[in-house]
């Protein structure tokens, strides 16, 4: 009997053991939860004091520039139209942009509008002591060109029976008919403008007044080619010893005949090349076996084979490139790749949204920290979480052969995640390609390469291209140092 009582007994208590055993390990879960709720609260109101610290920065507690001490709030949203774009044009509260006054020197004559009687009775009109209204307007002369005749006098000599004819001035012969100025304006509007032959001898007939025929403009630009040989070839021995260079191709026509026309843009200065191939042989002339900077490209196959032939480059791949690949993917039919596309997609958001954030970070450790953060998110995301499919496959081993040429930026600031300043470059280029529909011979590949050149260095420098044509013609003609399209570095380091 009593055994049947300790039987029940333990019976009970084992069945007591088990419920405390199921209570214990529900508590243990509620407890990790709440402390990992307690984690990611603690975590967030880190979040939100640095954040608060960094609304309060101002010029005078950081090395913040006065003019960020005016917060410019965004418009109200009834403020933008229907559909929430605004207009073209100026918008409102933005400062109005005005063109300066003209001073003295740029003033060539003065035309006074005065009333001596009045209008109503004839009585004599007295002069106040008030400035007058003044409106200056710009106009072209009907001449706008002006001829110069040079005559050279032969003159003899009456002691010693000789003639004696003077020496033409310097660079009279090699210019010709046309002077060093019009004809860098031809350079400036065929290369920097786009205008054809035919429209150039339009524009000298109607404009100048000055009939000429296209052979005689084709001769001028090739003048202008001339003089940009030097300044050229100064550049293409200067890119191997690049730190950084973004670098892309796009296409170009040549009388039927399929070639490429490279961009090499570097800090203070970018080089077209056009070249029958698009493979890394063209990265193999250009910049030799040895180049050990940084290549911002796209993920193209010359790039990577460059990358196996040089081991000491680095690379950047554009991650504007990869946005669009994994955009493919995030519209794809497939729900696999979908979802494989928009978990990529929302994390490429985050790294350029603290890309674009980057001054409202305290320091720049903290913001190389949220980076690395968000690279280390996008990589397992990539390589870890992908789904049997082919498409996604292909991204994946991106990833594993190339993550470091996809954060190279992370270390050094001077890398951009993009390669845009390079495709930017190229807008003017593919219009011009659109208007002329390339080129007919070496000759025109040249003139296209040394024009394309000056005018985007230019540009990337805040430089006058005509200016630069000009200094350049007048050093081709009188045979003097051409001039630089580097810039002189700085005495004030």
């Amino acid at each position: 009997m009593w055994l049947d009582e300790l039987q029940g007994r333990f019976d009970e208590l084992e069945q007591r053991l088990s419920r405390l055993t199921l209570e214990h390990a529900a508590l243990q879960k509620r407890y990790t939860q709440l402390e990992e709720k307690s984690q990611k609260q603690q975590q967030r109101i880190s979040e939100l004091e640095e954040q608060l610290a960094k609304a309060r920065k101002t010029s005078r507690n950081s090395s913040k520039p006065p003019s960020s001490d005016i917060v410019k709030k965004p418009p109200p949203a009834a403020a933008l139209p229907e559909g929430g774009r605004r207009k073209r044009g100026g918008q409102p509260g933005h400062p109005r942009h005005t063109r300066p006054d003209m001073t003295p020197d740029e003033i060539h004559d003065v035309i006074d509008c005065s009333l001596d009687v009045c209008p109503c009775c004839g009585e004599k009109l007295v002069d106040l002591d008030r400035p007058p209204d003044v409106l200056h307007q710009i106009e072209l002369p009907e001449k706008p060109t002006h001829t110069t005749e040079y005559r050279r006098h032969t003159k003899r000599c009456g002691k010693c029976d000789k003639e004696f004819t003077p020496a033409w001035p310097p660079g009279l012969l090699e210019a010709g008919l046309i002077g060093p100025r019009l004809t860098s304006l031809v350079g400036f509007l065929k290369g920097a403008c786009g205008m054809t032959i035919s429209a150039l001898r339009r524009f000298f007939r109607d404009v100048l007044q000055v009939k000429v025929s296209k052979g005689f403009l084709a001769k001028l630009v090739n003048k202008v080619s001339g003089s940009l040989a030097d300044p050229y070839e100064e550049l293409l021995r200067l890119l191997p010893d690049e730190d950084l260079l973004n670098i892309d191709e796009t296409g170009h026509k040549d009388g039927g005949k399929r070639l490429w026309t490279w961009c090499f843009r570097a800090a203070l200065f970018s080089l077209f090349k056009i070249s029958p191939s698009r493979g890394s042989d063209v990265l193999l002339e250009v910049l030799g076996k040895e180049f050990d900077g940084v290549i911002g490209c796209d993920y193209f196959s010359a790039y990577r084979k460059y990358m196996r032939l040089n081991d000491n480059v680095r690379v950047q791949f554009c991650l504007a490139h990869l946005i669009r690949d994994v955009k493919f993917l995030a519209e794809h039919p497939d729900a696999k790749n979908r979802a494989y596309g928009q978990s990529l997609l929302a994390l490429l958001r985050k790294l350029f949204g603290i890309i674009h954030r980057r001054d409202e970070y305290a320091t720049p450790a903290g913001f190389r920290t949220a980076l690395a953060r968000v690279r280390t998110d996008l990589v397992w995301s990539a390589t870890m979480d992908s789904p049997q499919t082919r498409e996604a496959a292909a991204l994946e081993e991106r990833f594993y052969r190339y993550t470091e040429s996809y954060f190279q930026f992370l270390t050094d600031p001077d890398i951009d995640p993009t390669n845009n300043v390079v495709e930017q470059a190229f807008r003017f280029v593919a219009i011009q390609r659109r208007i002329t529909q390339g080129t007919r011979g070496q000759t025109g590949q040249t003139w296209s390469e040394r024009i394309w050149t000056a005018v985007a260095t230019c540009e990337q420098q805040g430089r006058s291209i005509f200016d630069y044509l000009v200094a350049a013609v007048v050093s081709h003609f009188t045979h003097q140092p051409y001039p630089s399209l580097v810039p002189e570095p700085s005495n004030s380091s």
